[in-house]
């Protein structure tokens, strides 16, 4: 997330803890959270009020139990739960009776805690500009709140389009006490069958074999001619290439779609493909649907990242979306392989920046991934001996498995490039000392070539794989540096 977001989030999180600080100064005993999509920017606060005060958290989520950050209603109920603060969770807002009822229905109660629920009156109609509850619903309203409270629901009301009446009649109805806890059902569990491990790494690590994992990345085109990139692809199924990656418009430069790309490339060569999905460019709802589509292709790999800013000349016209970074997307995903996914779960991982000036915070970030559910790790490309001491010392702070990335680069111009407009990429002085401007075209490769080749030797004794990108799909270098 670029610094201006990650800086209105720590605003927010202070803002609300001076709030709550101060209404405990008066003497509040009652704290309500509600309407939030997240939990994130509230545990601060939750944590300052702690046992002084009665804490009530509410989610708001559509008909379809997803929050505006894309969680689920079952996530968001867990994380609550888990926070030992908090003594009452639920819902309000969002949707109506009904569907707040079908909600609940598949939730389980968490336990410890109250369980509350806040419907809408209905949903609101325009009228002359203006979102407007219109009739008057109360039976229906009382009557599928009855339904509710024999679910669990310990605390019960309205949120937008209830009146004083509703509540009223609402309040003459119920009886919590009928209710003190929802049934579980008593039928014997179904023996569940095993799960599918549909990873790229899954069968050369389940047959025991050593050989380093190979990812390769294939840039999709800018424009619709696609030839080089699918020739690439028909020159490597025979590699011994693990995975086939596609960024997802880098630099914030339009390229064609990485999962379209990735579904016509497996379609094509039967090859295990992995697009990047980065944060930039969509909403939460735009995600789940791509992911939705793309796993219905299909396509069970991805790699999330947080992806680079729109360039600063088009940021008049073309606007960023950052509705969370890496590590929530990885949420989302493993909120996804709960819910929709559960036969064989996606693998997901993330990108490591190894380049970071403060090593700590980006020891931290990879450590928040995995907690998040990521398996793998892609790192920039390595050059130095520095750059791979970095890379090893990610790996023994936190384990986790890395495919070290290597770019050969092919040409004087194309590593002054690199060196001067990609961020994230070193590119010493020593390296570029490697090349001259009047090579052939056949001298510029193989000085890449022997590149990658002392790139491997400074990481083959911690590497769990590398992650090859060549500059301008020239995958044919490949061989050469494995030999």
């Amino acid at each position: 997330i670029p610094g201006d977001a990650l800086a209105q989030k720590d605003t927010l999180c202070r803002e609300y803890k001076e709030i709550c600080r101060i209404f405990l100064e008066e003497g509040a005993d009652f704290f309500v959270f509600e309407t939030f999509s997240e939990m994130e920017e509230l545990l601060p606060a939750i944590k300052m009020i702690g046992e002084q005060a009665f804490i009530t958290v509410q989610f708001s989520v559509n008909q379809f139990g997803y929050s505006n950050a894309g969680l689920s209603a079952r996530k968001l109920l867990q994380k609550a739960g888990e926070a030992k603060e908090i003594d009452a969770v639920g819902f309000n807002c969002g949707v109506g009776p009904s569907h707040m009822h079908r909600i609940l229905q598949i939730l389980e109660k968490p336990e410890g805690k109250l369980l509350t629920a806040l419907p809408n009156a209905g949903y609101p109609q325009m009228v002359t500009g203006r979102m407007l509850f219109t009739g008057d619903n109360k039976d229906y309203f009382v009557d599928r709140m009855q339904q509710m409270t024999a679910l669990g629901v310990d605390m019960a009301g309205g949120c937008c389009g209830t009146t004083p009446e509703y509540i009223a009649e609402l309040a003459g109805k119920l009886d919590l006490t009928q209710y003190p806890q929802a049934k579980k059902d008593t039928e014997p569990e179904k023996q569940q069958a095993p799960k599918e491990d549909r990873s790229f790494y899954h069968t050369k690590e389940a047959e025991g074999r050593n050989r380093k994992l190979i990812a390769v990345e294939l840039a999709p085109p800018m424009g619709i001619d696609d030839e080089k990139l699918m020739d690439a692809a028909h020159l490597l199924q025979k590699s011994g290439v693990d995975v086939l990656t596609f960024p997802d418009s880098p630099s914030g430069r339009t390229r064609a779609d990485s999962i379209l790309m990735a579904e016509k490339v497996a379609r094509e060569t039967g090859m295990c493909v992995m697009p990047h999905i980065c944060c930039r460019d969509k909403n939460a709802i735009a995600m789940r649907s791509q992911l939705l589509g793309a796993y219905i292709n299909g396509i069970q790999n991805f790699l999330v990242i947080t992806g680079d800013p729109i360039p600063s000349m088009v940021r008049t016209t073309v606007k960023s979306v950052f509705n969370f970074d890496s590590v929530g997307l990885m949420q989302i995903l493993a909120d996804m392989n709960e819910e929709q996914f559960t036969q064989a779960p996606a693998s997901y991982g993330g990108a490591i920046n190894q380049g970071r000036r403060n090593l700590e915070v980006e020891i931290g970030r990879v450590k928040k991934k995995m907690a998040a559910g990521a398996t793998f790790f892609l790192t920039q490309p390595i050059s130095t001996q520095e750059s791979a001491d970095r890379v090893r010392r990610i790996k023994e702070e936190t384990g986790a498995r890395i495919l070290c990335g290597i770019m050969p680069f092919v040409s004087l111009k194309n590593a002054t490039f690199m060196k001067n407009e990609m961020a994230g990429i070193d590119v010493t002085d020593e390296v570029l000392a490697r090349y001259r401007a009047d090579m052939t075209r056949e001298e510029g490769e193989q000085a890449g070539v022997q590149l990658a080749k002392e790139v491997i030797v400074m990481t083959e004794d911690f590497a769990d794989g590398y992650y090859f990108s060549f500059p301008f799909n020239r995958v044919t270098m490949l061989e050469k540096i494995l030999n």
